[in-house]
């Protein structure tokens, strides 16, 4: 319960905003109070995604949309902290609905300009840097961001549905708004915001799997049979079944399989059945011994993949290995894989096995998740960790004044608890060390899917 304490604390340090009074990181003070008002708007609130000072819409509503999930899969195990679970999916989607208030004309995608915001080592209470504010319409589409919200609004009115009707049917509405302005515009955004976001949260996998991914959601959400239709029209055409066993912010193809593939094992969509078969395929492509050449491990067992902050990889397939072996329970099912048949237990072992490793459990003996077990990471390339607290030093730190603190091999002075860094190398090596930031950064999609994780093996140790 510890390490999913904290794992969800750490969504506290990630916030942008007026913070509420029972904010708990102590070290953290409002930030960013005049977002959108440049453009006369309310854009307020909301995650910086990882270690800077940016809200990137894109990763942050697949985040939200993970957030949720975890809740309604694994909620029931989170005990006393579900209510600060339900506090994170609540600042994020407080944020994505002014973000879509005015859709179908227009939606806001994105607060900072990434250039000026990573020029400078700031903390977020100091910001002077630019606040721009980046959108999609009509004629510069994003049906990759905008169904990435969708499906995190409708993901969590299903989280809200028994707790707040009202607030639940508020963001069921407001998805079903944002993917008919995703679908009828059709485009990828970077294709439209061009150098603002990319090379940082550029689309490379296109926008197919995203508008399949918020049918889906919407799907679960409202039982709607048009959703489901445009699922079995959409299968081949937004590319169902291409790279099954990649799942993240840009890439939702094996989510959608796992998410769509209960309906099947439950015997209530014998039309769905291509999904499940591609689930199959992504556990057999996963699960060592069987694996698919994407999928590397190191040599202490933790999955790996190149390029990129690689416990984001960890977490999310962890997380679907884990969806899916309660689907395969409850069913009674289990998936042959050559030699190797996976059942549910087998699957929850590795799951298991990936987060005891992010716990500790691992060559170097190093928990990377920051306050957890008695060594983690210390110098985590993270702005408002490593620079001193307003408390310590009230006196503004500018752009380039934060850089000694950047440099510095001291430990950061401010702990961000429950933040899950990049993590090791193929080797299992981990460089400690701020400018390494693949390694060390911290962000929203890592901890995330660990939510649910968390939540699992603390209730099924």
């Amino acid at each position: 319960m510890d390490a999913l304490r904290k794992s969800i604390l750490f969504f506290e340090g990630q916030r942008s905003g007026k913070l509420p009074p029972d904010q708990r990181l102590h070290w953290r003070r409002d930030s960013a109070l005049r977002d959108g008002h440049s453009i006369g708007k309310d854009l307020t609130g909301g995650y910086y995604d990882a270690g800077d000072n940016i809200k990137f819409g894109f990763p942050m509503a697949f985040s939200v949309t993970l957030l949720s999930w975890s809740v309604i899969d694994f909620g029931k195990n989170m005990r006393s902290e579900l209510p600060n679970a339900l506090k994170a999916v609540r600042w994020g989607t407080d944020y994505l609905l002014k973000a879509t208030v005015e859709v179908p004309n227009v939606m806001y995608v994105q607060v900072g300009d990434p250039y000026s915001d990573h020029n400078c080592w700031e903390r977020p209470e100091d910001m002077d840097t630019l606040r721009s504010v980046y959108a999609i319409d009509r004629k510069h589409p994003g049906s990759d961001v905008a169904g990435e919200t969708a499906a995190a609004l409708a993901a969590a009115s299903i989280v809200f549905r028994s707790r707040d009707r009202a607030y639940s049917r508020l963001l069921l509405s407001r998805a079903i708004k944002v993917f008919n302005f995703a679908d009828k515009h059709r485009g990828a955004y970077s294709s439209s915001l061009k150098r603002a976001v990319c090379p940082f949260y550029c689309d490379n996998n296109g926008y197919q799997d995203e508008l399949l991914w918020g049918a889906a959601w919407l799907h679960k959400a409202t039982r709607r049979r048009k959703y489901r239709e445009y699922i079995v029209k959409n299968e081949v055409i937004l590319r169902a079944g291409d790279t099954i066993n990649e799942f993240g912010w840009d890439n939702k193809h094996a989510g959608i399989n796992v998410l769509i593939s209960k309906e099947v094992l439950m015997g209530r969509a014998d039309d769905l059945k291509n999904f499940k078969n591609n689930a199959d395929d992504f556990i057999c492509s996963v699960i060592p011994g069987v694996a698919h050449p994407q999928v590397q491990y190191s040599p202490g067992g933790l999955i790996f993949k190149t390029g990129g902050s690689n416990m984001q990889h960890v977490t999310s397939l962890s997380f679907l290995l884990l969806a899916y072996s309660n689907y395969l329970s409850h069913s009674n099912h289990q998936v042959p894989c050559g030699g190797i048949v996976a059942s549910s237990a087998l699957l929850k072992q590795f799951a298991k096995r990936q987060v005891d490793y992010i716990l500790g459990d691992n060559p170097i003996r190093m928990s990377y998740m920051v306050g957890y077990g008695p060594r983690y990471p210390q110098r985590i390339h993270h702005r408002g960790s490593s620079l001193p607290s307003v408390h310590v030093h009230p006196a503004h730190i500018g752009c380039k004044e934060g850089s000694r603190y950047f440099l510095s091999p001291n430990p950061n002075p401010n702990k961000l608890v429950g933040a899950v860094v990049g993590g090791p190398n193929v080797t299992d090596a981990f460089p400690d060390s701020r400018p390494y930031f693949q390694e060390s950064e911290p962000t929203t999609y890592i901890n995330a899917p660990l939510v649910g994780l968390l939540a699992y093996f603390s209730a099924h140790p």
